[in-house]
């Protein structure tokens, strides 16, 4: 990684800042002064300080947040308020988003800076289970419950959706759990069954839940033993 990525990364200094520090002598590795914001180092082996004090990269960090309606999964956007915006964190530019959610979507998203972690969750060949709450304009018929378990062939797809889990609440809302992440996929699969969706909120992702104690718009760090479980 090249030495000013890298020095941004773990300090709250933009590029431009960090090549300032190093013009000025401020920032070393292994004890030598250098200049070079190119210089390619080994985060490894390489002791990297700055006002001699010694840089390393934070701990990882995992939030859930209970996103509103109207607010996008996007670290940025001109028009709309994004998921990133709701947090009074650090270094945000580091974060993203685990697995988004439409704009009139509801629920549960999860935000990382770490890849490999999200990648359990947003990978199709890992199968990471999402349920939903699905609120409908028309009645459900057990019928269509039994279609959408035993997978539904979308508009413009060629193969069928995987097989699902429908829980009834009532003849207008279900609870809906699937194993993948096509476009709309929730919509769409219900549409294929001739229903709509009124309203949809995600409630779970793998085996961690929405925290029933966010509103809207709030989140909270993940416990040590949910994070775990997405790699478990």
């Amino acid at each position: 990684m090249r030495l000013d990525k890298y020095v941004s990364s773990v300090t709250d200094y933009s590029r431009a800042e960090v090549k300032r520090l190093l013009k000025n002598g401020s920032i070393t590795v292994n004890d030598v002064s250098t200049k070079n914001a190119a210089l390619q180092l080994d985060t490894q082996k390489d002791i990297i300080c700055l006002f001699d004090e010694p840089l390393s990269a934070p701990a990882p960090r995992y939030f859930m947040l209970n996103k509103p309606i109207d607010t996008i999964c996007a670290t940025e956007d001109s028009m709309h308020p994004t998921v990133i915006d709701l947090l009074d964190e650090p270094n945000t530019q580091q974060l993203h988003i685990a697995g988004r959610l439409d704009k009139d979507t509801t629920g549960l998203v999860l935000i990382t800076d770490d890849g490999q972690w999200s990648h359990q969750i947003t990978s199709p060949n890992k199968h990471c289970i999402k349920t939903y709450r699905v609120e409908l304009e028309e009645a459900f018929t057990e019928t269509a419950k039994k279609a959408l378990e035993e997978g539904v062939l979308l508009h413009n797809e060629k193969k069928p959706t995987r097989s699902s889990t429908v829980n009834i609440i009532n003849k207008y809302c279900i609870e809906l759990a699937i194993s993948e992440g096509k476009y709309h996929q929730v919509k769409r699969m219900l549409a294929a069954v001739g229903n709509h969706v009124k309203q949809l909120h995600r409630q779970q992702i793998g085996h961690i839940q929405l925290d029933s104690s966010l509103s809207l718009g709030q989140y909270r760090a993940l416990t040590t033993d949910e994070y775990e479980k997405i790699i478990k």
